[in-house]
């Protein structure tokens, strides 16, 4: 969702770096684009352990993932933005019949709630998986899987769309087709190492090349 089709990354990293530099945790904006699709906790215990050596408590964990979420939507409220191609790319999908899936590590409520209003008719609240569904967020497995599960498909019968390192490395553990498409200021190289099968470098790329990409991979 983050970085595919909302553009949304910015506002995430700098809320991400305001709240963790506020308790005199050290990180830099590209860490947050590197952990992107982690769970909030799973983040927190990163720099935790970075800087105190030692993991967050439950109390620090629920109050700091909660000073991030309210200065995101400070930052994003009412200016979340759509990624461009993001629309085109789904009318393509929907057009050829296919099912769409969220697989997200993503916890923000007002996001979800824009998500049904800005892509109305394109996504089922119950093929959707988020930061609330797993107990493994990205880069495990259990994320991709759980949304085969949720569309009872196989692993060769979906290809999933990610702009995220661990979220390309969760995709290909899952055995599935993974498209990578750059929306961020990460190289490509550590896309390509993250496992991509293919890359763009735009949602407007992806949608232009979409048709030949599914036909060429057989995917149904």
């Amino acid at each position: 969702m983050d970085g595919v089709l909302y553009d949304s990354m910015p506002s995430h990293v700098r809320a991400w770096h305001e709240t963790m530099s506020s308790i005199g945790a050290p990180s830099t904006l590209e860490d947050f684009y590197l952990f992107e699709g982690r769970t909030g906790h799973s983040t927190i215990d990163i720099l935790f352990r970075r800087a105190f050596g030692r993991e967050a408590t439950e109390e620090e964990k629920q109050m700091l993932y909660a000073r991030k979420s309210q200065r995101f939507l400070e930052l994003e409220n009412a200016e979340s933005i759509p990624m461009p191609g993001s629309l085109e790319v789904l009318k393509k999908v929907k057009e050829l019949g296919l099912m769409r899936i969220i697989v997200t590590g993503s916890g923000q409520q007002f996001l979800f709630d824009k998500l049904h209003k800005d892509f109305a008719g394109y996504f089922d609240k119950d093929l959707m998986v988020t930061a609330f569904d797993v107990t493994q967020g990205k880069p495990h497995p259990e994320p991709y899987l759980m949304g085969l599960k949720k569309g009872n498909l196989q692993p060769d019968e979906a290809i999933v769309v990610e702009n995220a390192p661990l979220g390309i490395e969760s995709a290909r553990a899952a055995g599935i087709y993974t498209v990578a498409v750059n929306t961020g200021p990460l190289p490509d190289k550590i896309l390509w190492e993250a496992g991509a099968n293919a890359l763009y470098p735009s949602m407007t790329a992806l949608a232009n090349n979409l048709i030949p990409l599914f036909q060429g991979n057989n995917r149904n």
